[in-house]
């Protein structure tokens, strides 16, 4: 399945297993219901990264974000944003790997994707047939100001720019 990025495409260096069964894979993306399984197998050398559904309790799932480098939220419909509050929870705990999303989100999402703390976004081959990678590039910068504050960028944040337009202008004499 296509990856990208904020710039673009981009290879995928992970593998994801079947179980809990990584071997010598070096990073390895296993399925939430083998992630207890598969931490208590991993090599020193070895990176893990989870696949979880968008409807995991992240209170199941904060006890092993420690241990991982990269949390794949699946959506099962891109009319379905339970992934995006989950993204945001991760990053509010201060999980500093890679948030992926998985499944048929539409390039209208991206900008919103990426402010809410996801790094890579993983299509369907028909969806990104659908909408090539200059689409979703597009789309990203049609944005130049938000209302969330986000992730990953500064600067476009309504109040952080009104804030900042406020500091810099001169104080008027009364």
């Amino acid at each position: 399945m296509p990856l990208l990025d904020r710039t673009g495409s981009r290879e995928d260096r992970w593998t994801l297993s079947e179980g809990a069964a990584i071997g010598n894979i070096p990073a390895a993306l296993v399925p939430w219901e083998v992630l207890a399984e598969a931490l208590d197998a991993q090599e020193p050398e070895q990176v893990i990264g989870v696949l979880i559904p968008n409807n995991v309790p992240f209170a199941e799932l904060a006890p092993f974000l420690p241990r991982l480098t990269l949390v794949a939220i699946a959506f099962p419909a891109y009319s379905d944003g339970r992934g995006f509050s989950l993204a945001r929870q991760i990053r509010r705990l201060g999980f500093a790997g890679e948030i992926r999303a998985s499944g048929p989100l539409i390039a209208d999402q991206f900008a919103y994707a990426l402010s809410c703390g996801f790094d890579t976004i993983e299509l369907p081959e028909a969806n990104a047939a659908r909408q090539p990678v200059p689409q979703w590039l597009h789309a990203k910068d049609s944005f130049s100001a938000t209302y969330q504050r986000g992730y990953g960028e500064s600067g476009r944040n309504v109040l952080d720019q009104r804030r900042a337009a406020r500091a810099a202008a001169p104080v008027a004499a009364e």
